[in-house]
């Protein structure tokens, strides 16, 4: 039986897979950029560097097949984003033109605007998450085990996400969950959803 684990280093490599694997709303996206680690650098790895302890992954029998990170507090990730992440990152995305030109210029954007994260509304939610896993295991009760795992560890009263809303089963899973919209200004491509943790 698959189980509920905190992420280890050497894991990094499985998530990073997994993020390109559903980056697609939901679907595929590996070769779409120029590197398959882009999806990762930015929605999965600063998340286990960071705030390893909020990091959990599925154990398939020594196979990482599902992941959830984040972040007990929205606005310190984006500084700290700043500050260490992308010097770690370094030089491996060049800085896009303003406007980007290009869907992977849209994306590397995003790397270098971390504070894209702050957006209006999501007062009382301070806490956000990404979750990803393997369509094989979908559907199957982890998703839910490895939100619950995050919600009982993270330390605020409330986690939001945003998702693509053209990703309509990801939106199911999620008010079953007892998501809820949270109304932002202009959300673009977007829904905010948010969750109380009852402390």
């Amino acid at each position: 039986m698959p189980e509920i684990r905190l992420y280890r280093p050497a894991d990094r490599d499985a998530i990073y897979d997994i993020c390109v694997r559903t980056a697609d709303a939901g679907d595929d996206a590996r070769g779409r950029y120029s590197s398959d680690d882009l999806m990762g650098d930015l929605f999965a790895g600063p998340y286990a560097h960071l705030e390893p302890h909020l990091a959990f992954v599925v154990d398939d029998g020594g196979e990482v097949v599902g992941y959830v990170v984040g972040t007990d507090d929205t606005a310190d990730f984006v500084r700290r984003y700043r500050a260490e992440w992308i010097p770690l990152i370094g030089d491996r995305y060049p800085v896009p033109p303003q406007p980007p030109r290009t869907p992977e210029q849209d994306m590397v954007a995003l790397h270098f605007h971390p504070e894209r994260m702050l957006v209006d509304g999501l007062d009382g939610y301070p806490a956000h998450l990404h979750i990803d896993l393997l369509p094989a295991y979908q559907g199957r009760g982890f998703g839910r085990r490895l939100i619950n795992r995050f919600l009982r560890t993270v330390d605020a009263p409330g986690v939001h996400l945003g998702m693509l809303t053209a990703n309509v089963k990801a939106r199911g899973f999620y008010d079953r969950l007892g998501f809820t919209v949270l109304p932002v200004p202009d959300p673009g491509p977007l829904t905010y959803l948010g969750i109380r943790t009852h402390q």
